[in-house]
């Protein structure tokens, strides 16, 4: 009997010490310093995306950054922005899966309907498959399943009528005049375009079709010829004439025709890691790769990682086109929006490349300071919006230093990836 007693004793010891041990560990998971990271910057974009839930009620307008007063400044369905808002709340539900967030995305993306019909511009693909695509994660209802099957199946249709196949790629913007004030682009394809390509690939998937990947692909390998340097940084515009020759490599956004703008670095990263996850071609991996190797090893690139709005700002060897004024600023903006999009991108780029660690602890860096005090917003403030200090054209005197949606999408996409890889 006794000897019984000692033998239960035991076991009852032995439990509780699996079970201490066990709780220790999920506490440390549970609050470590990079799980508490993501709760807390998670916790920010639910009270900042609930604040602007409240003054966005016009689903015809999709919120994209702020005016000078401080509200919100959105967009209509035919810009390039309005599916960055959709799929910031999806991203929202996944980390939460609150059932309110995942009825404010449908209801966001479902407003993006028309979208479908976007041919007048490149952009069809961030619009559409950043809310649809994203919905397509979680949606279990068979009907609404088949409605967004055709919704991203005429968007892909839509982005082909941009494609000439003697050109061998998707035509970014119609015609349009340079800032040197003497150039007319008349085939123009910008670096960021590659960002659209992903839909094309899941649309080949869904249907079983081969030409919207194909198409694809050919954008992708002439991008690879010819937008860039010999050092991997990259051209923002290339244009073409009508046989597929290159005409003129300058820029739009950028600082110089030669310099890098850092945010169109930023989609050659991200746009050439998608292409080699969906084709396995080695040599996209490889433009990846060179492309974030020169952008985390710049010499200009900050100490938090987070960069000016161009690499080459005010430096000797670059001169604008563009009316520059180096005294109209007293400091050199950064570009959060590029920041949480590289992040991203070399999160993924992590997982292919023999580079990994490397590029994960880049990342890391870059999210930590995005997840800091001089980016986050304070929750009540920056109208709604999660990220600070972002910049969409400095040329064109636009949103300069402001919040932007799709620094927001990318920011959220990141910590997503982040928490998948340190689990």
């Amino acid at each position: 009997m006794k000897l019984t007693n000692l033998r239960k004793k035991g076991r009852n010891l032995l439990l509780a010490s699996a079970l201490a041990v066990s709780v220790t560990t999920s506490s440390f998971l549970l609050f470590s310093p990079k799980s508490a990271m993501i709760k807390k910057d998670f916790a920010v974009a639910e009270q900042q995306y609930g604040q602007m839930l409240k003054t966005a009620k016009d689903l015809s307008q999709f919120p994209r950054t702020t005016n000078k007063d401080g509200s919100v400044k959105s967009t209509d369905v035919w810009d390039w922005t309005g599916g960055f808002f959709p799929g910031g709340l999806w991203y929202i539900y996944e980390y939460t899966q609150k059932p309110e967030w995942k009825a404010a995305a449908t209801k966001w993306t479902e407003a993006l309907e028309k979208g479908q019909f976007l041919t007048q511009h490149h952009d069809v693909g961030f619009v559409m498959y950043c809310s649809y695509g994203n919905a397509l994660r979680f949606e279990k209802d068979p009907e609404k399943i088949e409605k967004y099957h055709k919704i991203l199946i005429q968007s892909a249709e839509s982005a082909l009528t941009r494609f000439d196949p003697k050109v061998g790629l998707i035509k970014s913007w119609n015609a349009k005049k340079s800032w040197d004030n003497k150039t007319t682009w008349l085939y123009p394809v910008i670096i960021d375009n590659m960002m659209n390509l992903e839909m094309l690939c899941y649309v080949s998937k869904l249907t079983g079709n081969p030409k919207y990947k194909d198409v694809a692909i050919s954008h992708a390998l002439n991008t690879m010829k010819n937008h860039f340097r010999p050092d991997f940084s990259t051209y923002h515009v290339v244009d073409y004439d009508a046989n597929g020759n290159v005409v003129h490599q300058q820029t739009n956004q950028g600082y110089a025709d030669n310099s890098t703008w850092s945010r169109g670095q930023g989609w050659a990263i991200y746009g050439f890691t998608m292409m080699y996850r969906e084709t396995k071609d080695q040599r996209f991996l490889e433009a990846a790769e060179k492309a974030a190797d020169f952008y985390i090893n710049h010499p200009n690139l900050p100490k938090d990682k987070i960069p000016y709005w161009d690499f080459n700002v005010n430096q000797a060897g670059y001169q604008p086109d563009w009316a520059y004024d180096a005294k109209k600023l007293n400091y050199i903006p950064r570009d959060a929006s590029a920041g949480s999009l590289t992040a991203s991108a070399l999160l993924e780029l992590s997982t292919f490349s023999a580079n990994g660690p490397q590029y994960f602890k880049q990342a890391e860096q870059m999210l930590t300071s995005l997840s800091g005090p001089d980016y986050l917003a304070k929750p009540g403030t920056n109208s709604g919006f999660i990220l600070k200090h972002s910049v969409g054209s400095l040329p064109h005197n636009s949103e300069v230093d402001v919040p932007l949606v799709y620094a927001d999408y990318y920011f959220l996409e990141a910590l997503l990836r982040y928490q998948k890889l340190v689990k």
